[in-house]
């Protein structure tokens, strides 16, 4: 009678284990994860970058290069961070945005210096590499079997 008690009393640990296992995982499956991308320089070292008396070159030097540039004359560089939060099996949500845009003037001299939010902005497509297809509404497998009703003998033997 005592061996069955303690197995009893082992099985109930072992259950309650279980349980406490399973409620953490599940808790800590629910914890956000937050990423950082890209870099856009703090204040003080922006304040070191003169409107009007600094170069492409200076810039470069004092507060780095930007990983994208004015696409069609180069008259802007654009530094953008972003923090994106992840719950659990979720798409990756975009909770903040900064964006850091330093304009140059035709002689490269530093014309303008904004900085912008997520608040501020929209969803703009830069590049676009899609190859539109000619062809609407109909799959290729439509497509393969609709050209069978076109093909003539004298098309085959020439």
């Amino acid at each position: 009678m005592a061996v069955l008690r303690r197995a009893t009393k082992a099985v109930a640990a072992w259950r309650a284990g279980g349980l406490a296992l399973i409620v953490l995982t599940g808790v800590s499956a629910c914890t956000p994860i937050y990423r950082n991308h890209g870099y856009v320089p703090a204040e003080d070292e922006l304040a070191l970058v003169e409107v009007g008396t600094d170069t492409q070159e200076t810039v470069g030097e004092k507060i780095g290069r930007p990983s994208a540039q004015g696409l069609l004359n180069d008259d802007g560089w654009f530094y953008v961070q972003s923090r994106y939060k992840t719950i659990g099996p979720r798409e990756p949500v975009e909770i903040d945005r900064q964006v850091l845009v330093v304009n140059f003037n035709e002689a490269g001299v530093v014309q303008n210096i904004g900085r912008f939010g997520l608040e501020d902005g929209r969803v703009v497509e830069i590049s676009r590499r899609v190859t539109e297809s000619n062809i609407k509404g109909i799959g290729f497998i439509r497509q393969l079997l609709g050209s069978f009703g076109r093909l003539r003998a004298e098309d085959i033997t020439g």
